[in-house]
């Protein structure tokens, strides 16, 4: 899945992520089979998701986009050890 956002969009998801509490959290396991199976629960019940970095935050410079390729989403932004995905449900795909 390819996503693009026009700039409006892509500042719309930015000021909705800031009042999110992070929903998924990238410990010492990294990436993991449970945290991606968690993170495709959490995107697909809520579209945008915040993910903290609280462990490996040195690699959340790498680690930020391969969740996205991994979870077929969009990396909204970084901002320090938190990251924003974006990927429309299946639901609301029409």
């Amino acid at each position: 899945m390819n996503i693009t956002l026009s700039g409006a969009e892509k500042r719309s998801l930015k000021a909705r992520a800031q009042t999110l509490d992070a929903l998924v959290r990238v410990g010492q396991a990294g990436l993991s089979e449970p945290l991606l199976a968690s993170m495709e629960d959490a995107l697909e019940r809520h579209e945008l998701v915040k993910v903290r970095f609280v462990g490996l935050k040195e690699e959340r410079r790498t680690l930020a986009p391969e969740l996205a390729e991994r979870t077929s989403s969009l990396l909204v932004q970084t901002v320090g050890n938190v990251a924003v995905y974006f990927r429309p449900s299946e639901a609301h795909a029409g």
